[in-house]
């Protein structure tokens, strides 16, 4: 083995991480509460019900994929014998077909969903989410909308497009008290706004000291914290205390040089989610002392989107943020700030990667990456749109490129391992890289 060049350490956060983790899970299962499936940009809004529980199909397909392929492929299959094709997402099926089984991969009864509120955009396939626990059962759904735009600023489109997404959200929450006899908290929500702001300073903190060399953690890694107080529901204050010691632990790295792949030479970015079944490839790459950076996918919701400016430096993305000082005094008041006044939401990694054509390389160039591991996912049209594109501006660029093909990130039927290992093989050795080990 070459000799390591810099020192590294296991990541002191990560039991706790996974303790949280654990927490939210047996959340879930408690008998007194109503489980919602859903998702909205305004924060965790479910947390103000005082018996209601949401759960995203995102990290849980994902989890079950990673878990157990065994499991989630005899999931995949009851989807399939009921008419359901390998085109629909994999977290759908895993987390469908379970529904449809009636028990988890633990023994445990699937926890059946009270109502719906699907994701109003990001993948092509999140509306549709919605659709299988309400034919199952007649449970009632709310489908809300996120009009955006791009380009320069528009004060009246803008005004416009976020009075809608006030009025979208407005109307599931009062619709859920109304239905479900719950009282939302208010008060409760304007102090979840006002926390997840410091919780995103934080992550922005963290994603940025990625940047360093060597990189304090990996985006392996990274996985395992950056959907806390997101897709994994925990109270507000435990998700702010959780997000500061990650940061001042990996500021601690960096500043010590302690790194996430000793002998790191090589840095590779990616677009989107993982082969969740198969992880093991970033292990792989280390063998060549490269490291995977991360993605517009994951560094989005953390806000470290960053763009050069016009004297040559780097900086975060240019956003509109209401003051800090804002007064919360209505839910309206609340709604809209936690919605944001930036209806072109140059924080979204859909609406960056695919319209901003140069997004991806301000990555790479930030990051210091070489290379780029771009997916093509059978399942799920938005997945890969515009994929040959980015490569090609990628590689105008000097970032050398390399594709795969799968189903999805949730599902291991149409990837070829052995077969992936060989190509990043060829990849690394078509410039000029051998095993270290």
């Amino acid at each position: 083995m070459t000799k390591q060049l810099w020192e590294t350490r296991p990541l002191e956060i990560w039991q706790r991480a996974k303790e949280l983790r654990a927490q939210w899970e047996h959340s879930i299962e408690e008998k007194d509460k109503l489980v919602g499936q859903g998702q909205t940009y305004a924060g965790d809004w479910s947390a103000c019900f005082p018996a209601i529980r949401v759960i995203e199909d995102n990290p849980v397909g994902a989890k079950m994929a990673s878990d157990s392929d065994e499991f989630s492929r005899i999931c995949r299959l009851a989807m399939e014998s009921r008419g359901w094709g390998r085109e629909i997402c994999g977290y759908h099926l895993n987390c469908w077909g379970a529904q449809f089984l009636g028990h988890q991969r633990d023994g445990s009864g699937f926890p059946y969903r009270d109502f719906v509120v699907p994701f109003p955009d990001v993948c092509d396939q999140h509306a549709k989410r919605g659709q299988q626990p309400m034919d199952l059962s007649p449970i009632p759904r709310w489908q809300g909308d996120y009009p955006m735009y791009i380009g320069p600023r528009d004060a009246a489109r803008e005004e416009a497009l976020v009075d809608h997404r006030v009025y979208c959200l407005q109307k599931e929450l009062n619709d859920i008290e109304r239905v479900f006899d719950q009282k939302f908290d208010d008060g409760r929500y304007a102090r979840l706004i006002r926390e997840r702001s410091i919780q995103h300073g934080y992550m922005s903190e963290v994603l940025f000291l990625m940047a360093n060399v060597p990189t304090p953690i990996s985006v392996k890694d990274l996985y395992s914290f950056y959907t806390m107080g997101g897709l994994t529901k925990l109270a507000p204050e435990v998700v702010t205390d959780f997000f500061r010691a990650l940061r001042d632990e990996i500021k601690w790295r960096a500043d010590n040089q302690i790194a996430a792949v000793g002998n790191e030479r090589y840095r590779w970015m990616e677009v989107h989610p993982p082969a969740w079944h198969y992880l093991r490839y970033y292990r792989y790459m280390e063998q060549y002392g490269a490291v995977c950076i991360g993605s517009p996918y994951t560094h989005a919701g953390g806000g470290a989107q960053v763009e050069q400016k016009p004297d040559g430096t780097w900086g975060s993305r240019e956003t509109v943020e209401y003051p800090e000082d804002t007064p919360m005094l209505t839910r309206e008041d609340v709604t809209r700030i936690a919605l944001t006044p930036d209806a072109r939401a140059p924080y979204h990694f859909k609406i960056d990667e695919y319209l901003r054509p140069q997004s991806l390389i301000e990555f790479a160039r930030f990051y210091k990456c070489d290379g780029a591991l771009l997916p093509i996912w059978r399942g799920g049209v938005g997945c890969d749109m515009w994929r040959k594109e980015q490569a090609r501006r990628l590689k105008e660029a000097g970032v050398s490129v390399m594709h795969y093909e799968g189903s999805q990130p949730g599902d291991r039927t149409d990837l070829d391992e052995h077969g992936f290992l060989d190509r990043l093989d060829i990849w690394m050795e078509s410039q000029g890289l051998e095993k270290l080990v």
